[in-house]
């Protein structure tokens, strides 16, 4: 997945500015939107920023589709984009005029966003930057923003007929301590996991489900997966 913005409209080409990116992305029309499009304006706009995801890359002009992105995971990019904006704000009330020089050799390792979470786990990265002092004072502001936590739930059907099923079900929803079950009605249950980091929770839960669904079929269980 990648941030973009729309930079021109050539017939029904969409030609993008990719983040991070020297080259140009470009999006068909067939990966602007499912079904007919009578008005391209409607999904794109020049300037409006857009996330997209990556379906070729052969050196040249990136391919792209928009239509393939999901709610969750255009929310996500967005999310670390506030976050990256929120970085670099932080950089410039600490740092001032020498920012802009922090800035650009960060942005030369890779993503600002992707810098500042590794420099959370070890500060001597930025410390070789902008010295210990200013180090300790930018980690201090990152470390007391509060992150919004995300919230990944699933509701699970599970059923069984054995004279054990009791027995059965306490096993097969033996879940990791992140992972919070509740019994909803008969054969129902939720499972809910609280996160800062999205993608590592969506993992969780899904290595969680595949965890449960093998449990059940050993036990002769009926298992399936409700609602998203």
């Amino acid at each position: 997945m990648v941030l973009c913005t729309v930079d021109r409209i050539a017939g029904t080409v969409v030609f993008v500015k990719i983040e991070g990116e020297q080259r140009e992305g470009s999006i068909i029309l067939s990966e602007i939107a499912p079904g007919r499009i009578r008005n391209l304006r409607e999904y794109v706009i020049p300037k409006k920023k857009i996330v997209c995801k990556v379906l070729k890359d052969t050196g040249g002009t990136i391919s792209l589709s928009l239509r393939r992105v999901t709610p969750k995971e255009k929310k996500e990019v967005m999310d670390q984009h506030n976050q990256e904006n929120s970085y670099i704000n932080i950089l410039k009330s600490v740092l001032k005029e020498k920012s802009e020089e922090v800035i650009e050799e960060i942005s030369k390792r890779g993503r600002i966003y992707e810098f500042f979470e590794e420099a959370r786990e070890n500060p001597k990265i930025l410390e070789k930057l902008v010295g210990k002092e200013n180090s300790e004072r930018v980690l201090d502001i990152i470390l007391e923003q509060k992150k919004k936590r995300i919230i990944i739930k699933r509701i699970v059907y599970l059923k069984t007929l054995d004279s054990e099923g009791i027995s059965h079900l306490k096993k097969v929803l033996d879940t990791p301590k992140e992972i919070e079950v509740k019994y909803i009605s008969a054969g129902k249950y939720s499972l809910k996991i609280e996160t800062e980091d999205g993608r590592k929770g969506e993992q969780k839960m899904k290595n969680t489900l595949e965890e449960i669904e093998k449990k059940a079929k050993e036990k002769g269980m009926i298992f399936e997966i409700k609602e998203k």
